[in-house]
């Protein structure tokens, strides 16, 4: 609805000037217009749809209140209107008496269209709803005033249908949907055993549902208590936007269930494969460990004064889980097994971790000897190359170091100084030869 410009002598000038002809035509043009605008814009607030729904809805809270007032302010509105009529065609009238209108007539129109001529009778006003005056006395306008207090019960009136109908269109028809979504989530959940009491998740959907169905009443009894006004400051009548926030949390809610009953279903196709891969995972740690325990006895027997770790028996609680894992599976408590599965999988790697770093703690002993020995014979190859293997003092600290390194028990400590010393000897034999090749080069 649009407010006429400016009319020339407006009311609030001292000793206004009397229209002539042509600013009669002029204003009864303007307002004729202005009276197609404002016709065109209240029977569209009248069939508008939102405004059909809130007639017949069982409103509550926030929207009852509001409608309420925005009833007495489009009833006021038809009646400011009815006013804005009367006087518009009284206006007509006087004009059409005449081609040239007479002092007296142009004195009349002057007051129609320009002074404070309309009244209004006493009428509710139509945000408080306490009368605006007696019936008998009623209020004066201007029709330019007039038009602006349509304007404003309009742009007032409108809002709050705009923003009613903006969250009946968005919210129900998206928690329905969300609702349908539900429902094939808690029937594909029953399926693999998430239900209420036997699961957290079965739970959870309990209370989504319970959530939406408490929403949607809301929202369809009090549209207007999730509305969020625009913060731009728009004045445009409906301006801001639905407030999906409950929505939006239980959608999310959901789609956390979804993803755990689709890995409970992955459980369920491929159970016996991740049973399979935990018994040969635990399979290959025990088998470890084993072979830890008899390197620990071999190494014990072996290599004297030396600190060999204990190796602890087998992961017989792993062991019992795995059987309650295979039990789930028989049973089809699906829901019970994802989660042991998953756990198993990591405590299992663990173990076979564990075991190698057992295995491996146990045969250092072993390992350093086996070095020794590589070392001493390497040297000793070396010499032989060089003619120089048969000297008495190397092949004297040669034989002391073998007899340490190949007896049993072996004392480590004293095999490396034996083995050093054959080293040293054998760097003293070596370097005159060395000399001797760099001369010739």
């Amino acid at each position: 609805m649009g407010v006429p410009g400016p009319v020339p002598g407006s009311p609030g000038m001292p000793d206004a000037p009397v229209l002539d002809r042509e600013e009669v035509d002029r204003a009864l043009a303007r307002l004729g217009a202005e009276y197609e605008a404002i016709e065109t814009s209240l029977l569209a607030l009248q069939d508008h749809a939102g405004r059909r729904l809130l007639e017949g809805a069982d409103l509550s809270g926030t929207t009852k209140e509001r409608w309420a007032a925005t009833e007495r302010s489009i009833t006021v509105l038809w009646s400011l209107f009815d006013a804005y009529t009367a006087t518009l065609e009284a206006a007509r009238e006087v004009r059409a008496r005449r081609r040239w209108p007479s002092p007296e007539d142009l004195a009349e129109l002057t007051g129609l269209l320009r002074d404070d001529g309309v009244t209004v009778p006493g009428a509710a006003d139509g945000e408080t709803g306490r009368e605006s005056g007696p019936a008998v006395r009623g209020e004066r306008y201007s029709l330019e005033e007039l038009v602006d207090r349509m304007n404003g019960l309009y742009a007032r009136s409108l809002d709050v249908i705009v923003a009613a109908d903006a969250v009946w269109s968005a919210l129900p028809a998206r928690i329905d949907l969300l609702s349908a979504e539900l429902q094939r989530t808690r029937s594909l959940a029953h399926s693999v055993g998430v239900r209420p009491g036997e699961h957290p998740a079965g739970d959870d959907l309990e209370r989504i549902t319970d959530e939406l169905a408490r929403l949607r009443a809301q929202v369809i009894a009090d549209p207007l208590a999730f509305w969020v006004s625009s913060s731009t400051g728009s004045s445009a009548p409906g301006g801001g936007r639905p407030d999906t926030g409950r929505y939006d949390r239980a959608a999310r809610a959901l789609e956390d269930i979804r993803r755990e009953v689709a890995a409970v279903l992955d459980v369920r196709q491929d159970a016996e494969h991740r049973l399979m891969q935990l018994r040969d995972v635990l399979s290959r740690a025990d088998r470890t460990l084993t072979e830890a325990r008899q390197a620990r006895g071999e190494v014990l027997a072996k290599i004297a004064a030396s600190e060999v770790p204990a190796v602890s028996g087998p992961p017989t609680a792993l062991h019992e889980q795995l059987a309650a894992a295979a039990e789930y599976r028989r049973r089809s408590l699906w829901h019970r097994l994802s989660p042991l599965l998953d756990s198993l999988e990591e405590r299992a790697e663990d173990e076979l971790h564990r075991a190698r770093e057992s295995l491996t703690a146990v045969t250092a002993p072993l390992a350093v000897r086996a070095e020794l020995r590589g070392r001493l014979d390497a040297y000793r190859a070396k010499l032989a190359r060089h003619g120089l293997a048969a000297d008495p003092l190397l092949v004297e600290r040669y034989d002391i170091a073998r007899r340490m390194l190949w007896s049993a028990p072996c004392d480590l400590r004293a095999a490396e100084h034996a083995v050093w010393r054959y080293q040293q000897a054998a760097a003293e034999a070596l370097a005159p030869q060395q000399v001797e090749g760099k001369g010739e080069s």
